[in-house]
């Protein structure tokens, strides 16, 4: 269909419209950012357009640019070259080629960002948490999933200073202890999320005192915790009361004992708990049920 006519009579264009008030807020924020950098080759003025929205970008997720692979270093750094206002920043399509000579920069124009995805980005080091901690005060949600440079200085740095944390993953980060865990929660009371994930180093001491410092905890991740046994469990269930889901898979030291009280309430689980049938043949057969692991 053709364009409508104006009250002039005249052809009217998208590119009509005021950028700053209404296109880059109102329309571009919309469509996948993908679809925004082929409109670049539209024309000279499309081009500036989507300068104006990158420079005013307040999500950037490295999946929307590049589907089925990594997001080339150099289309990354043009793309973000510009903006000082970015509040949400996922890069884990970037984890092949992201260091810190990449990072650093966008994390120090970037005050008011309240989520960053660094999942995966092995290349970089613990200086860039701390950059993230002075930078970003505001900070509420961070993914360090699988990231092994994250050290206790640096993660005590991010305690001290970005106290507003709701939701933190430190899948696989195998340098963290119980003490760091327990510094986190203490100046991090907010937690609502927090995945401590395949970390052989985390013990009860650690869950005992998020349970104690984290009254709001709704999500807790102990996968392959080994460390962790009944008694944090159970001082889990008595502490957060609005916790809503718990993974404790290959942890083998957690039995049904102490998982049972937080099933009864509706907790949603990863281990099912054994059938009534075989419970009563392994206390039968075991004579001393407490110590026997129900997990499946």
């Amino acid at each position: 269909a053709s364009p409508p006519l104006d009250s002039h009579g005249e052809r009217g264009c998208l590119l009509d419209l005021p950028w700053e008030d209404i296109l880059v807020p109102h329309i571009l924020c919309h469509l996948p950012l993908r679809q925004l950098l082929g409109l670049q080759r539209v024309s000279k003025a499309f081009q500036a357009l989507i300068q104006l929205y990158l420079a005013n970008m307040r999500c950037f997720d490295s999946s929307q640019v590049w589907i089925s692979s990594a997001v080339p270093r150099d289309a990354f750094l043009d793309l973000l070259k510009d903006n000082k206002v970015l509040q949400q920043l996922e890069l884990q399509n970037c984890s092949d080629w992201l260091t810190d000579r990449e990072l650093l920069p966008v994390i120090m124009r970037n005050h008011h960002l309240h989520h960053i995805q660094l999942k995966g980005c092995a290349q970089l080091s613990c200086h860039a948490l701390m950059v993230i901690s002075l930078n970003c005060p505001n900070l509420r949600r961070l993914s360090l999933a699988h990231c092994e440079w994250v050290d206790s200085l640096s993660l005590r740095s991010l305690a001290d200073r970005c106290k507003a944390l709701e939701a933190v993953d430190l899948t696989a980060c195998r340098q963290l202890k119980d003490e760091a865990i327990c510094y986190l929660v203490q100046k991090c009371s907010r937690l609502k999320s927090l995945s401590l994930a395949v970390n052989a180093n985390v013990g009860d001491v650690a869950v005992e005192e998020t349970a104690k410092c984290c009254p709001e905890l709704e999500h807790l991740d102990l996968t392959g915790c080994l460390r962790v046994k009944n008694d944090s469990i159970r001082v889990l269930a008595e502490y957060c009361p609005k916790l809503r889901s718990l993974k404790v898979k290959h942890c083998h030291n957690v039995a049904e004992s102490s998982l049972s009280v937080l099933r009864n309430r509706g907790v949603e689980l990863d281990v099912e708990p054994l059938p009534q049938t075989a419970l009563v043949l392994l206390q039968d057969m075991a004579g001393f049920a407490p110590f026997i692991n129900l997990q499946i």
